[in-house]
């Protein structure tokens, strides 16, 4: 599966320049998440209309959760403080309800916490998660944040089962001036991520970025690979990985939640990275991920140039899908 959705080099373009100026502000968190806001939230914002508070809006705010794709779990449990609390305060009107809502889906969105670097050698970050949810774009352009911040960066592509996979990460390591390690396709993925933690301590770097098969179609050998992968890194370096981080594809909504469970319980993973965030409308399941499985939302993709993965902001999410609630 291709990673339709993100900007694939080629051999031979022209080298990608990284301007961390150019980071997204609030204008491209709106923009980004136009149609979640569109579908399901914008539906939500015109149940606030009605003026009484009844048995029948509350239904229809349920059925609404449920189609923005928070989960049934996450919307129940949405639903029942809100009761709670309109028991507690006497609400009676919708707007009352709206400013609850509000609050409520802020509370379950808080920031990520601070990322913890390796201070004796290579931070080794682990980059998890299905074929096609834009893992090795990824962490790609990971690589090219990390670098503009001064820091010296190693790529290893053990996705060795697709050899697009392996074409395409030292593709982009060409165009942004990142060195990538690679092994031969269909070859050990552990003896890449061996020999890769031995480069980058041997070479200094700072962070290895490891890019990992993804073929969740036959989940047991996945997982398996992957445990195996993770033994190698530690054996390879004391502590390490340091950070498993996994890749959802935001527009497959509650199908990104279960396959979050099923990497979870595979490799410990210690946060979440949302692709494709602009090109979904179902951006709710953001806080089904949060609150379910108790991952942070570290990062999010808002558009196709490498500075449009930026740091996942609470508060900038929050405003840009509730902006029609007024």
């Amino acid at each position: 599966m291709s990673e339709s959705n993100n900007f694939l080099p080629k051999r031979g373009d022209p080298p990608i320049p990284y301007n961390p100026l150019a980071m997204p502000d609030a204008k491209n968190w709106l923009a980004a998440l136009a149609r979640t806001r569109q579908s399901a939230f914008g539906r939500i914002a015109t149940l606030f209309g009605a003026t009484e508070l009844t048995d029948s809006a509350w239904d229809d705010l349920e059925a609404l959760l449920l189609q923005a794709d928070l989960g049934l779990e996450t919307a129940t449990a949405l639903l029942n403080d809100l009761r709670t609390q309109s028991a507690q305060f006497g609400w009676t009107k919708t707007a009352q309800l709206k400013d609850g809502l509000r609050a409520s889906l802020a509370a379950r969105l808080l920031p990520p916490p601070p990322i913890t670097w390796n201070p004796d050698g290579p931070t080794v970050i682990l980059i998890v998660g299905v074929n096609g949810s834009g893992k090795t774009t990824t962490a790609a352009k990971l690589g090219a944040r990390y670098q503009a911040e001064g820091r010296k960066i190693l790529l290893a592509a053990a996705d060795t089962y697709r050899a697009a996979a392996i074409e395409q990460l030292q593709t982009w390591g060409q165009r942004l001036n990142l060195r990538v390690i690679a092994g031969q396709p269909d070859g050990d993925p552990g003896a890449v991520a061996y020999d890769a933690v031995a480069s980058a301590i041997s070479r200094r770097e700072d962070i290895l970025l490891i890019d990992t098969a993804g073929r969740l179609h036959t989940r047991f050998n996945l997982m398996e690979e992957l445990e195996k992968v993770h033994r190698v890194v530690a054996k390879s370096l004391p502590g390490a990985p340091h950070h498993t981080w996994l890749v959802l594809d935001a527009t497959t909504g509650q199908n990104a939640l279960q396959q979050a469970r099923a990497f979870k319980e595979a490799v410990a993973v210690t946060g979440v990275i949302l692709a494709k965030l602009d090109s979904s409308a179902r951006g709710g399941m953001a806080f089904a991920i949060h609150s379910a499985l108790g991952l942070p939302i570290l990062f999010a993709g808002l558009g196709e140039a490498p500075e449009d993965l930026t740091p996942f902001d609470p508060a900038a999410f929050i405003q840009s899908i509730l902006a029609d609630f007024g």
